[in-house]
């Protein structure tokens, strides 16, 4: 793999975050391989229902099914809507199902993951791309000020990630080709991340 990462940045202009990756060029790069099926769902400290009851439905254990997962883990915080545990069965296929509210550490929970779905505050996304895990972001469309949506939609224009939303999470992960991703460059990915936080203060 060779990588050349020029210009990582950004700037706060006028209470609007702008994003520059600048220049990149990447050769042989391939997002880490499924981990045994599972799939890792997380809000973080955040709360996040619409995200949690898009995951929460047969429709979508279905096509996670039809993506030869085998693993749903579910971290579903603050939220009001807990998700159902045990095994979901279709057509003699099974889908094991376990749901939390918060574990000292989702590192991880990440790292063993063929998929994550994560909400779209900085920590979460950036703590994803460096375990090299495929990334469907899920963008909050009730937060005020919504930088998480320009953070998600920068990256996913450089093919670091996915962006969804809950209304089209099914959709978005039933089409979802991993092979079609990019590694994140591992330069100065944590000092971008910190800096994302002190500026803008997104939820961890």
């Amino acid at each position: 793999m060779a990588c050349d990462t020029r210009g990582i940045g950004l700037a706060v202009q006028s209470n609007r975050v702008l994003w520059s990756f600048g220049e990149q060029t990447m050769t042989g790069v391939k997002v880490g391989e499924p981990q045994g099926g599972h799939v890792f769902v997380t809000v973080g400290t955040t709360l996040f229902d619409a995200l949690i009851q898009a995951v929460d439905t047969p429709a979508f254990k279905r096509i996670l099914l039809d993506k030869g997962y085998s693993n749903l883990v579910i971290q579903y915080g603050k939220g009001r809507i807990h998700p159902k545990e045990g095994v979901f069965e279709d057509g003699g296929r099974a889908l094991r199902v376990e749901a939390f509210t918060f574990k000292p550490s989702l590192a991880d929970y990440v790292k063993n993951a063929g998929l994550v779905i994560s909400h779209a505050g900085s920590g979460s996304i950036f703590e994803t791309l460096r375990a090299k895990r495929p990334l469907v972001v899920v963008v909050n469309e009730l937060l005020m000020d919504n930088h998480q949506q320009e953070l998600a939609d920068a990256l996913a224009d450089n093919r670091f990630l996915v962006v969804a939303k809950p209304s089209n999470l099914p959709e978005r992960v039933g089409q979802f080709d991993q092979s079609s991703l990019v590694e994140y460059p591992k330069a100065d990915a944590g000092n971008f991340a910190v800096e994302l936080d002190r500026l803008v203060g997104f939820a961890p």
